[in-house]
């Protein structure tokens, strides 16, 4: 039977007295890397989930938290080559490719993010954060209706998804349909999103 903790450090201990013993353990380094991104103690996981891939070059879930640990300091680059490796590794893994898009969506590439999230929805359908980017990456190219229609796809299915009352509101907005672009932000606020408050005072403009 498995030790149950309370003690997050008492979990750590344990984890480095294993790995002591076994240094060659890639599943106690990728835990221990968790345990350690829980007390935000970003450098110390990032060694960890090193040490993990070091032993088991294709743990692509690994080189996910790696590329986690970049994006909190800002390094898209770093952040976009570990999910790659991650995509390398485990082809038919939905995360990477869905955090892919995200880099190329903070770069201004929809077209590329499309590509990436639709290899992530192959391969997960109902991945319900990869749809709403694929909804704003059409938004980025101007595909208002595309993007209106994504998002009501996402909110038949999860009507809690804040994120996606959000980006309807966007697309109504854009199409001139501004009582329905207030409601959905409303919406989106009702359900803990921040609507940008550029976006609110534009509404409001618009007599909404």
């Amino acid at each position: 039977m498995k030790k149950s903790y309370d003690d997050i450090d008492e979990y750590i201990a344990d984890l480095k007295a294993e790995i002591e013993a076994n240094d060659q353990c890639a599943t106690h380094y990728y835990n221990l890397g968790l345990a350690l991104l829980s007390k935000r103690d970003f450098v110390g996981a990032e060694g960890a989930f090193l040490d993990a891939v070091r032993n088991s070059p294709h743990l692509a879930e690994a080189y996910v938290q790696l590329g986690g640990i970049c994006l909190e300091r800002g390094d898209l680059e770093g952040c976009l080559r570990y999910n790659e490796e991650a995509a390398n590794c485990r082809a038919k893994f939905p995360v990477p490719w869905s955090n892919i898009a995200f880099v190329h969506l903070q770069r201004g590439e929809p077209d590329k993010a499309i590509a990436a999230l639709n290899k992530a929805l192959k391969w997960d359908p109902d991945f319900l954060q990869a749809r709403n980017a694929l909804a704003t990456a059409h938004y980025m190219k101007a595909e208002w209706d595309t993007c209106e229609k994504l998002c009501k796809e996402i909110i038949a299915k999860e009507p809690a998804f804040a994120p996606a009352w959000n980006n309807l509101a966007l697309a109504q907005f854009e199409q001139g349909n501004y009582a329905a672009a207030r409601e959905s932000a409303k919406e989106a606020q009702r359900l803990g999103f921040e609507v940008p408050e550029g976006f609110l005072e534009e509404l409001t403009l618009q007599g909404v």
